[in-house]
């Protein structure tokens, strides 16, 4: 029964925030903040998964900018957990096809969002360009997901090279973001599901790479990454323990 009742107050909320932001949307279109605006509404809606979120973002990212983000995507409830991470100024990039989704598509799509059709290879190529050009014309950072897709708790995937060409084109850190598992940890018929940790690294500079050597900027930041990912589920469990005990 809870797991029908969450599921339908957040299929309400989708359509009553997308309604109701595409308005808003649309006295400032494409606005630069737009995206984190809607981010956080999103991703306030951890709570009616059961979950309560930590967020860590270090001195150098709040101070900085524009960056690459590049974050660890699990699965669907990423929309209603890692979104409250997200800070003024950046966009995301989606699916083309996104845009037609009802309500929820509508509101990305006027946030700003950078769509892309993965069915045209050389269209998906361009992403770069549009990226790199957000970045230097707009200074807005971008958030992508390097792995290409949800994970599904087969842990941290290989990394695709498209975010670090970016990062290296437009000549501004990669920023590595970090959601403590939630895979089989967010149960709906579960009243609490305990803690999340979103944490983000200090900036990863990219001037001395290029093209041809961004492979070794790929493992170190995919080996950053790896290793946050496992101290914060370690402290998740530790976390989970004490509260059974107390």
């Amino acid at each position: 029964m809870l797991a029908v009742i969450r599921i339908f107050i957040l299929g309400v909320f989708v359509i009553i925030a997308g309604f109701f932001g595409s308005l808003f949307c649309l006295l400032r279109p494409f606005h630069r903040n737009n995206t984190a605006l809607a981010g956080h509404v999103f991703g306030s809606m951890h709570r009616i998964l059961g979950t309560r979120i930590e967020i860590r973002v270090p001195e150098s990212v709040k101070a900085g900018g524009p960056f690459v983000y590049v974050a660890n995507h699990q699965n669907s409830w990423d929309i209603f957990t890692m979104s409250g991470s997200l800070l003024p100024g950046t966009v995301t990039i989606g699916k083309k096809s996104l845009k037609w989704v009802p309500f929820f598509g509508q509101l990305y799509w006027l946030s700003g969002n950078i769509l892309i059709d993965r069915k045209n290879s050389s269209r998906a190529h361009g992403t770069i360009g549009s990226a790199v050009s957000a970045i230097k014309k707009d200074s807005l950072s971008i958030w992508m997901f390097p792995e290409g897709t949800r994970s599904y708790g087969r842990g941290l995937l290989p990394f695709k090279t498209g975010a670090f060409h970016t990062a290296i084109q437009a000549k501004v850190p990669i920023v590595p973001v970090c959601m403590s598992t939630t895979h089989e940890k967010i149960k709906l018929n579960r009243w609490n599901n305990g803690k999340i940790i979103i944490e983000m690294l200090p900036p990863v500079a990219t001037d001395a790479y290029t093209r041809e050597s961004v492979r070794p900027l790929i493992a170190d930041v995919y080996g950053q990454m790896l290793g946050k990912i496992a101290a914060i589920d370690e402290e998740v469990n530790n976390d989970a323990h004490a509260q059974n005990l107390a």
